[in-house]
Order: C-alpha cells, then structure tokens, then sequence
C-alpha cells in the first residue's frame, strides 16, 4: 500500500512539473474602421487580358488598415538542458466578412468580403527547436528573412495602407510587391545575438519529378510530366551598437515547370511546354533611436528573370526615409517618403518612376487598444506598354483611414 502511495505521489509530482514547463498562448488582434480609397488604375498592356485605364472611388467601414487582424496559437515546451520546442498557429481574421474566416472569391465583386480567396487563411504554421546561447530552427509556413527585416525598420509598422515604398500596398488590400512575405515549406534558423551580430537563414523546397508517358494511340493521348520545382533560399544579418540598428538580407526564389508531353509536335519549342523564373529581392535598413524620435531608412531590389530567356525581367527597386515619435506619452506620430524605378525588357528597357509618402498617428487609450488615423499616397508615371509594365496613363491613388485596433 506504501509503495503504491509513494508511485501515485511520484507520478502527480511528475505531471505537475511537466504541465509547469509547458505554456500555450493565445492572442490575436481586431482592427476596424473607416476607409477611404481614390484609385487611378493605368491600362492593362497585351498579351495580358486588355483592361483601359480606369478610375475607382469606394468608402467603407473596412478593416486591418493598420495591422492585419488574426488569430494564434503559440507555445513553448522546456526540454532540459536549456533546449525548448516552440510552435506557431496563426490564422488571418476578417471581422467585417460575414464568416471570420473569410467569405468566397465571387462575394469581392460586390464589395461585401475582402478575402480573394475564401476560407481560413494561413499566415504563420511552424514547429520548432531552440537552444540557449546558441539559436533556434523551424519547419513550416514562415515569414521570409526581408519580412522580418522590414518589421524592424519600417516607421509605418508594415501597415496596409498606401504610401509606403518598401511595404506598398495598392489599394485593394494586397500587399506587397516589394518582396516575398512568407514561404511554404521553409526550413528556416537563426542565431542568438553574439557582439551585437545576428544571422539568419531559410531554405525551401517542393519539388516533384512525374513520369512522362508515351503517346498511346487515339485512346490514350500523351500525358505530361516532367520536373514541378519551387525553391528557395534566404539569409539575413542584423547589428546593433546601442542606438543604432543596421540590417541586411537577400532571398532567391525559382519555380520551374517543365510540362512537355512524350510526344510532340515537330513545330513545338521548348518555351511553350515549360516556364522558369528566378526572383531575387534585396533589402537593407537602418534605424536610429534619438530618444525623442526614432529616425528610418530603408532600400529594396527585386528582380524577376525568365530563366528560358535572361533579356525578359522584370525589377523594381525603390528607397524610403521616415521617423517615428511619441508626441505626448498617449499620442505616437509617423511619416515616411520615397521614390523608386519600375524596369523591364522590351525595345528601349521600359521604365516608370513612382513615388510614396504616408502620415499616420495613434491615441492611445491604453496599452492593448488604440484609435489610429493614417494618410497615404502614391503616384506612378506613364511607360510604354509591356507585359510587365503598365502602358498609357499614369496610375496612382490615395487612402485614408480612421479607425480602432485592438490587441489580445
């Protein structure tokens, strides 16, 4: 009987400690309001679907204009021996959608769901394994070595209005063209910070490789097959030296699809059976913290190759300066300003210059929920018409928002 009282103690003790090593949090972010868009979209250029310029005007109470609204699960288990297992659920949330998770594609045309595609959407999904005083590595769904970079040098906070050359946003709730958010099927590490330095990497891959069968006669035709390959690779570096915070990173993704049949006609070329694009993004920025503000600024690349053809690219790069301050301990103001170059191939290299800039502040009521107010505009010139570049007039728009964030 004692020995059995001893065990059941033994074995309580054990799951009470085990239950104290581990945590699971859950939080999230609501954010409503009021917005305003005026839009100048330029004509679509052939062989894309022909589209004249037009003019667009909408106002309503919208959502996530300052931070995209969600839902997530995260938590972290004390493994011993200062090794931890870590884990990331996050969700995209659409409070004015009739479903939280987002309503179908068809509902956008009639403006009563922001979701283009329906359902819950994934925004973070990882599990990972971490170390004391060495680092951590991940596997999943992730954000990108230049997505984190940007969340600590962009003075809007990666918001998602217009006016921001490094974190754009065109007005229809997309973002961003700049660079790659996040990546499926990423591996990614990072290390503690060793003499100010930081490092980070990420891989991705997804790759298949199907049989190509032959061509069977007039009841079984040829079928595709051949490599579907989508890679990636990104690394990142962070220094800081008290005040000053400097960062650099580079990611490079490649899909590559060759569907040519077993069986092709004599006149068939390569280019039609197969597509393969490089896509490599830069960034690096700067913060500089001067106590009564904090002083930002940033420059991006991306350029993306047809790997049939080197000449056909299209890039856009762009450079943004801004500050950040609290003007009273309750009131917190931003602005920002940049320009940038589209560039793409065609007779005479088409470009088309833009240029951004964005005003923003926030009350706040207390440290989980502010009332924000936010400015943006941005204006592109016209370029010859290209597949990559949009032809004719000149495009631009404007956004404003009042509205209400809460964090949870």
């Amino acid at each position: 009987m004692k020995k059995s009282l001893l065990a059941v103690a033994a074995m309580t003790a054990f799951a009470g400690a085990a239950q104290a090593q581990s945590s699971v949090t859950v939080y999230g972010i609501l954010d409503v309001g009021y917005i305003g868009t005026n839009l100048r979209v330029p004509q679509t250029a052939a062989p894309l679907t022909a589209v004249p310029a037009y003019k667009l005007t909408q106002n309503a109470f919208g959502q996530s204009a300052e931070t995209t609204s969600r839902l997530g699960f995260k938590g972290t288990e004390d493994l011993g021996g200062g090794m931890n297992a870590f884990f990331t659920a996050e969700f995209q949330l659409f409070p004015q959608d009739w479903s939280l998770s987002g309503s179908s594609a068809s509902a956008l045309g009639t403006g009563t769901s922001a979701n283009p595609a329906g359902g819950l959407q994934n925004r973070q999904s990882f599990v990972g394994l971490s170390k004391k005083g060495l680092g951590q590595a991940a596997i999943g769904t992730q954000y990108t070595p230049i997505h984190v970079a940007v969340g600590k040098t962009d003075p809007g906070q990666q918001n998602n209005m217009i006016g921001s050359v490094i974190y754009p946003a065109n007005g229809s709730g997309f973002t961003t063209g700049a660079y790659t958010v996040r990546s499926n099927n990423a591996l990614t590490a990072a290390t503690d910070t060793f003499s100010g330095f930081k490092l980070s990497a990420m891989y991705a891959m997804n790759n298949q490789d199907r049989t190509q069968l032959a061509n069977g006669g007039a009841t079984a035709a040829a079928t595709n097959g051949g490599n579907t390959n989508s890679n990636g690779w990104g690394l990142g570096a962070d220094y800081t030296w008290k005040k000053l915070f400097v960062t650099a990173n580079y990611q490079s993704f490649k899909n590559e699809t060759n569907s040519t049949t077993a069986a092709l006609p004599a006149a068939t070329t390569g280019n039609v059976n197969g597509q393969n694009i490089t896509d490599n993004q830069m960034y690096v920025g700067t913060t500089y913290d001067f106590g009564i503000l904090k002083a930002y600024a940033g420059w991006t690349s991306r350029k993306a190759t047809s790997g049939l053809d080197s000449n056909n690219y299209a890039k856009r790069s762009g450079q943004q300066i801004g500050v950040r301050s609290f003007i009273t301990p309750k009131i917190e103001g931003w602005a920002n300003v940049g320009n940038g170059r589209f560039t793409s191939y065609g007779t005479g290299s088409p470009t088309a210059n833009f240029t951004a800039y964005q005003l923003g502040a926030n009350y706040w009521l207390s440290k989980r929920t502010n009332l924000y107010t936010i400015f943006g505009s941005t204006q592109t010139s016209s370029s010859a018409a290209t597949t990559a570049l949009p032809g004719g007039t000149a495009g631009g728009g404007n956004q404003y928002a009042l509205g209400v964030r809460h964090t949870f």
